[in-house]
């Protein structure tokens, strides 16, 4: 579950981010490994339980599990870095195990509630040492101590800090410097939902800036350094890109440059997003429905493949149709909707039958068939009339959503937009099902409402 995962060792309780994977049932022994490709999705995943639940312990996750991005994947160029190894010197786990010795060097009085807090304990957990992991909640620690929960709270952040600092005095695990086009294109996507989320719930909090800025950084390094006449690069390192881009990197590109857009209202996301639509239909599709992993003019194989089921990472195939009835809604092309019904087709109802497997597509068939709304939005992003329109589309929950926001409408190069205009002068939303659109609005609770008219929710 994402409490037992972000209370457990696979988590990194001081840095914030998640290990490649746990080797006990309980979350608690990890290979140490850290991966962007698990980090952009579990901040992504963390913030929309946030949006769906309102409770901030998940927002917490994603927020600590972002910044840990920043401050260990960025790259000087703004991409994000590949992963960081699992072993430091030799030794798996190295820098992220303690002793009750270092917990008590280390923080001195508050090592006893420290360690009752985070499971370290003589002769630690594993083979000799602690892996951090919360065992006991602020509200169990207070009653044992005989102090408020606030103050737990206060000592433990406080002691996370002080750890966290005297852990970057070890040695620390390498890192893979290659910028990823799809692993990037994840990323931009968890940083522009997450920043979407807070900027919504929290407005005034700076941490929606700074993480649309991010994505924004990530999106710009890939699509100004990895397309290259017009052709998508996999990776970018040392000024130097190598290798065509494959299904997955331009579907996961694809969607994090849509959710880029719809943070930010700039129109160069939603173009390159849909060039990279239009060339996986061009160069992926196969005929008899879905795409191929590789382009038509790719290196010839024996069997040119085509994966259907998640991994690690989404399907490409069950990514691309997600983006293409994305697109398909905001631009209004059938030829979009046709290609994703298509793809669809192919693998019947494995995503009931096998629902671990197949997320994405589950993903896809809501799109599909379930009640996918539209919402222009009429108005300068930085109205704070467009604000509260956009934060409505936000929350409460909505997944089988699309937004399009411009002050100008009639120049922009998102078809939802057209011929949507002000009323009254003020920025104004309109909420529409295959581009017919109910009556405008002018003020967030009356968007709510029609939202609710058309999504039953």
């Amino acid at each position: 579950s994402l409490d037992a995962m972000a209370n457990g060792g696979i988590r990194d309780q001081l840095g914030g981010g998640f290990h490649r994977y746990s080797t006990t049932a309980d979350w608690l022994v990890p290979h140490f490994e850290q991966m962007l490709y698990d980090n952009a999705q579990l901040a992504r995943v963390y913030g929309h339980a946030y949006a769906a639940t309102g409770d901030t312990r998940y927002l917490d996750v994603a927020s600590a599990t972002l910044d840990y991005l920043v401050r260990e994947l960025r790259t000087d160029d703004g991409g994000f870095a590949a992963s960081q190894d699992a072993d430091t010197e030799g030794e798996e786990g190295g820098t992220f195990v303690w002793t009750l010795e270092e917990i008590r060097d280390a923080l001195g009085d508050d090592a006893e509630l420290f360690a009752a807090a985070y499971g370290v304990r003589p002769g630690g957990n594993w083979e000799g040492r602690s892996i951090l992991s919360r065992v006991r909640d602020d509200a169990a620690l207070a009653s044992i101590a005989g102090i408020a929960a606030e103050e737990v709270a206060a000592r433990l952040a406080a002691a996370r800090a002080r750890l966290l600092e005297r852990r970057r005095q070890r040695a620390q695990p390498a890192r893979d410097d290659k910028v990823l086009a799809g692993w990037n294109g994840l990323a931009v996507a968890a940083f522009a939902d997450v920043g979407r989320i807070v900027r919504a719930a929290l407005p005034g909090d700076r941490r929606a800036d700074r993480y649309i800025a991010a994505a924004r950084d990530a999106a710009g390094l890939v699509v100004d350094r990895l397309l290259v006449d017009g052709r998508l690069r996999r990776s970018w390192k040392d000024g130097r890109t190598t290798a065509d881009g494959v299904l997955e990197d331009h579907a996961n590109l694809a969607d994090g440059l849509l959710a880029l857009y719809e943070a930010a209202f700039e129109e160069r996301w939603f173009v390159a997003a849909r060039d990279l639509a239009d060339t996986i239909l061009e160069r992926f599709s196969d005929p008899t429905g879905g795409f191929f992993d590789t382009a038509a003019d790719a290196e010839t194989l024996v069997v040119r493949p085509k994966d259907v089921q998640d991994n690690a990472t989404p399907s490409g195939n069950a990514m691309a149709t997600t983006v293409l009835l994305r697109l398909a809604a905001l631009a209004g092309e059938g030829r979009y909707r046709d290609a994703a019904e298509r793809a669809l087709a192919t693998v019947g109802d494995l995503p009931g039958r096998h629902p671990t497997g197949f997320a994405q597509w589950l993903v896809a068939l809501d799109l599909a068939h379930g009640v996918l709304a539209e919402v222009a939005i009429v108005g300068a992003p930085d109205e704070p009339g467009t604000a509260e329109l956009a934060a409505a589309t936000v929350l409460p929950y909505r997944p089988a959503l699309v937004v399009a926001g411009s002050p100008d409408p009639e120049r922009s190069v998102v078809p939802l937009l057209r011929d949507r205009t002000r009323r009254d002068g003020r920025p104004t939303a309109y909420v529409c099902r295959g581009f017919a659109c109910r009556l405008p609005v002018t003020d967030a609770p009356a968007l709510r409402r029609e939202l609710a008219a058309v999504t039953g929710a």
